[in-house]
């Protein structure tokens, strides 16, 4: 496997076998905003390999997943994802 090749796939095999968390399958591809957070929040909450709080770490790979996706996540997943930090934020009442 070529250099390039190998590095390509890094993120996916992050979110895939984070040490962190144990995401639902396809967690990202969902529709609403309120059950992509509240799936985070679940993986967080039973995770006992994570290394900081539930909050910090569902955000960390919510984040983590749009950063990798960059500019070829189209615009309307974007926002989903976007108000999927929102509802976290609302979920862990860590209102702004």
């Amino acid at each position: 496997m070529s250099r390039q090749a190998k590095g390509r796939n890094w993120s996916a095999k992050v979110t895939k076998e984070s040490n962190a968390l144990d995401l639902a399958p396809k967690v990202f591809e969902g529709d609403s905003p309120r059950k992509i957070a509240a799936s985070l929040k679940r993986s967080a909450e039973h995770s006992h390999r994570r290394k900081g709080t539930p909050f910090q770490s569902a955000m960390s790979m919510l984040t983590f997943y749009l950063n990798r996706a960059g500019k070829s996540l189209p615009a309307e997943r974007r926002r989903t994802l976007e108000k999927a930090k929102d509802e976290l934020r609302e979920q862990f009442g860590r209102h702004p």
